[in-house]
């Protein structure tokens, strides 16, 4: 199972190296990241983040997130590709905590799968066409994020099991990306007490969601994105996969 790679300054940065597929290969670790923002990188974390290579990095918020609380640093040889997957903003910290959280969440989802199927077929082409390693974020590396580490896991042949463990990862990062809510907005008060949560029926929602809609992942991916499964998959894997 993929871990954290250590930055002080963020809070649920890691290398999706590490999952088995069905045919006996493993995603190669040191190719493909997931993480929160990188506009918060520290000085001393800049320089770890330098040593990883990076060639791309994807940044899925809005344009006015990345205005309001900033973009990682340019350097020389480090693409930047702002695609916004999410089209319908809202904020967590004021949902009714009455409702049911984790469906709500999931439900989210399925309007950013709905509407940014032009920026989500981007972020997997990017992906796929990337010579270098990649890192994609949003804010906290959780929801648009879990959903294109949900897309490109199933599309290299990664388990729902796994999938859903790696998105479930993100609750070791709770507690800090709530101690980072509370830090930018002093004087509010945070309604939702599930902030910041990834269980793991939030993405078990995803997939079965997904699945009585498109059949599975993989039929979103052709049906929904209008892709060629097979080539994605193949360029996916021909970049990503070890044996």
């Amino acid at each position: 199972m993929p871990t954290g790679v250590g930055f002080a300054s963020l809070r649920n940065f890691r290398d999706l190296g590490g999952h088995s597929t069905g045919d006996g290969r493993v995603v190669a670790s040191g190719r493909l990241y997931r993480s929160d923002s990188l506009g918060k990188l520290s000085d001393d974390d800049w320089v770890r983040f330098l040593d990883l290579r990076v060639g791309t990095v994807i940044d899925l918020r809005y344009p006015w997130e990345i205005a309001r609380n900033g973009r990682v640093r340019e350097a020389d040889g480090l693409r930047y590709v702002n695609l916004s997957i999410e089209h319908r903003p809202y904020d967590q910290a004021e949902i009714d905590p009455d409702v049911d959280p984790w469906r709500h969440l999931a439900d989210r989802y399925a309007e950013v799968a709905s509407d940014g199927v032009v920026e989500i077929r981007a972020v997997l082409e990017t992906i796929a066409d990337a010579d270098e390693p990649v890192v994609f974020h949003c804010a906290s590396g959780k929801d648009r994020t879990g959903l294109i580490a949900a897309l490109v896991l199933t599309l290299l042949g990664v388990s729902d099991e796994d999938i859903v463990a790696d998105y479930a990862l993100t609750e070791n990062a709770s507690a800090g990306l709530v101690a980072d809510w509370r830090a930018a907005n002093p004087g509010r008060v945070l309604r939702w007490p599930g902030y910041g949560r990834a269980p793991a029926d939030v993405m078990w929602h995803v997939l079965s969601d997904v699945a009585a809609g498109y059949g599975s992942m993989t039929g979103y991916v052709a049906d929904g994105l209008g892709m060629d499964t097979a080539d994605l998959a193949a360029r996916l894997r021909a970049r990503l996969l070890s044996d």
